[in-house]
């Protein structure tokens, strides 16, 4: 279905659940991945940017050697842009590579922070014709004891009625 997957990536706990998301879908279509990671530089820094090259050439080796050894032939791309083009240079990426489809992380956000205009998915999406494919937004756990899947009931609830088809 999708041969040619841009995935990008961010400092974010979502560009983990992204590169698991983008493993699995390259794995089931027998897919080729291109991560993308835009380095931002900071509004009035004078030159200086978001993450430091080292940092960011850290993140972009982690992914890119995570998809290597699901067996997924992948290679990785580094841009530098201001806040402002991040959403462009991702899209014209995606072009210049001939994608079939962008993968992003979603963050989740909640309350005030969605009335601080579109998102980086809807800007994106916005630039190109391409489908763009959110992955899953990394759950947050409450502090404390997470329970082991052992302690999990394993019998249906008594006041749900199971269904068979």
């Amino acid at each position: 279905m999708f041969t040619r997957i841009l995935l990008a990536i961010d400092d974010s706990p979502s560009s983990e659940v992204a590169i698991s998301f983008a493993t699995a879908l390259a794995q089931q279509s027998s897919g080729a991945v291109r991560v993308v990671h835009v380095n931002e530089y900071l509004v009035g820094g004078r030159g200086f940017t978001v993450e430091t090259q080292s940092e960011a050439i850290g993140q972009l080796e982690k992914a890119v050697a995570a998809l290597r050894a699901a067996g997924i032939p992948t290679e990785g791309s580094l841009y530098l842009t201001s806040c402002f083009g991040v959403e462009t240079r991702i899209a014209n990426a995606a072009s210049d590579w001939s994608a079939d489809v962008i993968v992003l992380g979603s963050r989740r956000r909640r309350r005030f922070g969605r009335f601080g205009g579109q998102g980086m998915r809807e800007r994106v999406t916005s630039l190109t014709a391409l489908p763009v494919l959110t992955a899953p937004a990394p759950l947050d756990v409450a502090a404390g004891r997470v329970p082991d899947m052992s302690e999990l009931p394993t019998e249906p609830l008594a006041d749900f009625p199971s269904i068979s088809i």
